[in-house]
């Protein structure tokens, strides 16, 4: 292989909660690449001594070496410590917070970070595809579920960084196994993508044709997936044996780890057999179940239903009907289950796609998007949405929404604002993300100041926003004073990621608080433009002394009810009180006017005043 052909090689990586996988293309099609161990990597770390296993070799040492085996890391990326509370009793590893209050593994006295731990295995499957490949990789495009927030995108990066990989771009797990099939068998049409993983779901809805894939809506949850099955097996068996006088030590690492082994077999047989009988040994002996494939679907069912009404949450933002629906998708191991490949079935009303193994699409589809970025082909184009609107706090706590949810990215929005007090010469910048009308009920994803603003009275300076969303999801916020050129920026980087179900929480609590918040804005955005008029009514009367009898106490007594109607929560008595101080100074205004442009004439010449007048 040339250099030219080498410096252009790029690689497509599924970064998975259970497995990762890399794939490249080879003579215009996707192929996984298969390195010492097979093409797939499991995502495990094992820590023995002063060597680090990845993959196979840290996943035979799982029931040996448990509380030095770490798994499920995906679902510790760009998260608190405190969001992870209730996942505590399903790890055999120890998970703390680290100095910033983020989720980390603690192996003995160290504490290992999972963008660490990400990196790892990201090092691991690089270290095959260059087997595989006969030579070095240095770029590759990675996936992350459709619901990951800025922080677990910006985690996702930093480990492909510290693996040694040039992060070409983060993309979509649904998004990339659309892009998987429209290289065989799908041409045009309205395509769904049920993605259900390890760790995590996500359903997409795009609509392709003439080679571009446009992203119509997302849904989903970054922790529901074929963990949750495993739990549910484990928490049987637990239940099962108690019943039998055996107490299993849960909380005990080897206990944790064998039972989460023993689980995931029987996850795997029973989509293949209608009974298998689990082993486990436990208090000096073994313990025995035998679990149908009938009691296995009514263990996950609850987790299956949850799945589904995703997907009608993602039909509802494509404003779509399931009759409108070309082709489904099946993405991630858990769709190998009976119960949940029927469901979707049931759901779409047509046959799923899971021709190219559910597996392997999201890398194959990683690949084509890598080879599209290194030139390799130009006849594809893929339009991804964020999944949440992105905006900024103003006056009241007012949430100004600049990039709306499903908007495509990359995207840009620009919007000017202003100051409210006299004199102001620096502005706070706070940026949110959700769907509620006010920050308090939204997420802070961060936030920078804007100084050296030229002091102007309330309502002068101009200050211009800018949000930029790349292609990767992450956000950049830019602050420009027109006036004075002043400028200042931040790249979106929170401190931790969304708690379990913030998102779908964030879009529920969106619709079920509509009119009510609409209210709270309403007021609120009145009350600024009372202020402001109340403002300037005062100015205008140490400024202004000829008033009609009367006029002045009316107006003063017009601005008390005003100030009266502002101490309630009613928007509508706010804005008749703020009409009637408009009427009653409407004519005052008029006159100060007048009286404006006779001074101004007053001081010009005949010729000049002519020109004023034109």
């Amino acid at each position: 292989m040339s250099m030219t052909e080498k410096s252009k090689i790029a690689i497509g990586i599924d970064l998975g909660t259970t497995n990762s996988l890399a794939a490249v293309m080879r003579d215009g099609r996707p192929v996984a690449l298969a390195g010492e161990h097979g093409a797939i990597v499991p995502s495990v770390i094992s820590f023995q001594n002063d060597q680090l296993l990845v993959g196979i070799p840290a996943r035979q040492a799982m029931l040996d070496n448990p509380d030095h085996t770490v798994y499920s890391v995906k679902r510790l990326m760009g998260k608190a410590a405190a969001d992870l509370k209730d996942s505590d009793d399903r790890l055999p590893f120890q998970v703390v917070a680290d100095s910033r209050g983020l989720a980390a593994v603690k192996i003995d006295q160290k504490i290992i970070s999972p963008v660490e731990l990400s990196a790892a295995i990201l090092r691991e499957v690089k270290k095959q595809a260059e087997k595989a490949l006969g030579m070095e990789v240095e770029r590759a495009v990675i996936t992350v579920p459709a619901y990951f927030d800025d922080a677990q995108r910006q985690a996702t990066r930093d480990a492909g960084k510290i693996a040694g990989l040039e992060v070409l771009r983060i993309i979509n797990e649904p998004t990339a196994a659309s892009l998987a099939y429209g290289m065989h068998q799908l041409n045009r049409g309205t395509i769904v993508v049920y993605d259900l993983g390890g760790g995590t779901f996500d359903v997409s809805i795009l609509r392709l044709e003439n080679g571009i894939f446009e992203v119509l809506a997302t849904a989903g949850d970054t922790r529901l997936g074929g963990d949750d099955f495993d739990m549910e097996i484990v928490n049987d068996i637990i239940k099962q044996a108690l019943k039998s006088g055996i107490i299993m030590d849960h909380p005990s690492p080897a206990m944790r780890a064998t039972l989460k082994r023993a689980a995931e077999n029987a996850k795997i047989a029973l989509s293949e057999v209608e009974e298998m009988t689990i082993v486990v040994r436990a208090g000096g002996g073994n313990f025995s179940l035998t679990l149908t494939a009938i009691e296995f679907e009514n263990l996950i069912r609850p987790y299956v239903e949850r799945t589904l009404d995703f997907c009608r949450r993602a039909l509802a933002d494509a404003k779509l009907t399931i009759d409108k629906i070309d082709e489904v998708i099946l993405v991630g191991g858990s769709t190998r289950i009976p119960m949940v490949f029927n469901a979707v079935e049931d759901l779409f009303g047509r046959p799923a796609h899971c021709d190219l193994g559910p597996d392997e699409v999201v890398a194959l589809g990683a690949a084509v998007q890598a080879d599209i970025l290194t030139g390799g082909r130009n006849d594809l184009l893929l339009l991804d949405v964020t999944p949440l609107s992105l905006g900024i706090e103003t006056l009241g706590g007012v949430m100004n929404v600049l990039i709306q949810r499903n908007s495509k990215i990359p995207a840009v929005s620009k919007e000017v604002f202003t100051t409210y007090v006299d004199g102001q010469t620096n502005v706070a910048i706070r940026v949110y993300q959700g769907e509620r009308e006010l920050v308090a009920d939204n997420r802070a994803l961060g936030n920078f100041d804007l100084t050296g603003i030229e002091p102007q009275r309330a309502g002068m300076p101009r200050i211009e926003v800018s949000f930029m969303l790349d292609a990767d999801g992450i956000l950049r916020v830019t602050a420009h004073d027109i006036r004075s050129g002043k400028q200042q920026q931040i790249t979106i980087q929170p401190s931790y990621g969304l708690t379990r179900d913030e998102v779908n929480q964030m879009v529920r609590e969106s619709f079920l608080h509509a009119q009510d918040d609409i209210d709270r804005r309403l007021f609120i955005e009145l009350s600024n433009e009372s202020g402001t008029v109340i403002k300037a009514t005062r100015r205008a009367f140490e400024v202004f002394s000829e008033f009609k009898d009367g006029e002045r106490q009316q107006i003063e007594e017009t601005i008390t009810r005003l100030e009266e109607a502002l101490r309630g929560t009613d928007p509508q008595a706010v804005r008749e009180r703020l009409d009637e101080l408009n009427d009653a100074t409407a004519d005052l205004a008029a006159r100060m006017a007048d009286d404006a442009v006779a001074g101004a004439l007053k001081r010009k010449s005949v010729e000049e005043a002519a020109k004023l007048m034109e």
